[in-house]
């Protein structure tokens, strides 16, 4: 049966290191934002060490591993680097992604599908260290039997699509791909895997992506940061907090 209950809010502290690294100094620091996330009501923190390491960098994700009271979500490739990383840092969650260097942000879902067979030799290990594993994937039907197949927890669909198509006002294109979200939520949770969404997500598009019943967390980081430097970043979760519990009412 569908989860209709409270949604998890996980939110993504990557940009406050993107601030740091512009002026090459020490301030403003990601734990420290990321513990002021955990005082406002998120349910868990998200940070992608990326392998350029453009934003978050090691030092952080050991910071936030020891200090946070809250689950650490590690976003990263699939990497034998990575992999290492995550062996010792045993953070309670990791969400693989696809990552290319040209990029400004995660363009994409992985394709688990046809990289299934290197996959499952990556998160092996990783299972058996306690992590749960997360593929961040698009909606189609195939990745998300994949991602079950090859023994994932999650999958964590892509919203970015659906974000950029609501944003430029391409109001039946949008309704299309949230049509074709809500309908790879509930084959995912069909399939026994809990079902988390996250990217590009704003006050102004999150309620029907929070209403998707089947959605038990929305991972939230770009759109926060900014709000945050307008109201403060503890007022910007509160009123995406708001929003996704007035959608599941």
């Amino acid at each position: 049966m569908a989860h209709f209950g409270r949604q998890r809010l996980g939110i993504n502290i990557d940009h406050v290191a993107t601030v740091r690294n512009a002026r090459g100094s020490v301030w403003p620091d990601p734990l420290r934002a990321a513990l002021i996330a955990e005082a406002a009501g998120a349910d868990g923190i998200t940070a992608h060490l990326r392998e350029d390491r453009r934003h978050i960098r090691d030092a952080d994700m050991a910071a936030l591993a020891a200090g946070l009271g809250i689950p650490l979500n590690f976003e990263c490739a699939a990497t034998d680097e990575m992999a290492a990383i995550i062996l010792h840092l045993k953070p309670h969650a990791v969400c693989l992604v696809p990552e290319n260097r040209a990029e400004r942000t995660t363009e994409g879902g992985l394709d688990v599908a046809i990289d299934a067979n290197r996959l499952t030799d990556f998160i092996t290990p990783l299972r058996a260290a306690g992590c749960r594993v997360s593929m961040f994937i698009g909606h189609a039907p195939s990745q998300i039997e994949a991602s079950a197949r090859i023994g994932a927890a999650v999958v964590e669909l892509h919203t970015g699509h659906y974000s950029d198509l609501h944003a430029e006002g391409r109001i039946v294109e949008a309704a299309a791909e949230l049509d074709a979200l809500r309908k790879g939520a509930a084959f995912a949770h069909s399939l026994g895997l809990e079902v988390h969404a996250g990217h590009g997500l704003t006050y102004d598009n999150v309620t029907p992506i929070a209403a998707i019943p089947e959605v038990a967390e929305l991972n939230i980081g770009h759109f926060l940061i900014g709000e945050a430097i307008y109201v403060g970043l503890e007022a910007a979760i509160k009123e995406m907090r708001r929003l996704m519990d007035a959608a599941r009412a």
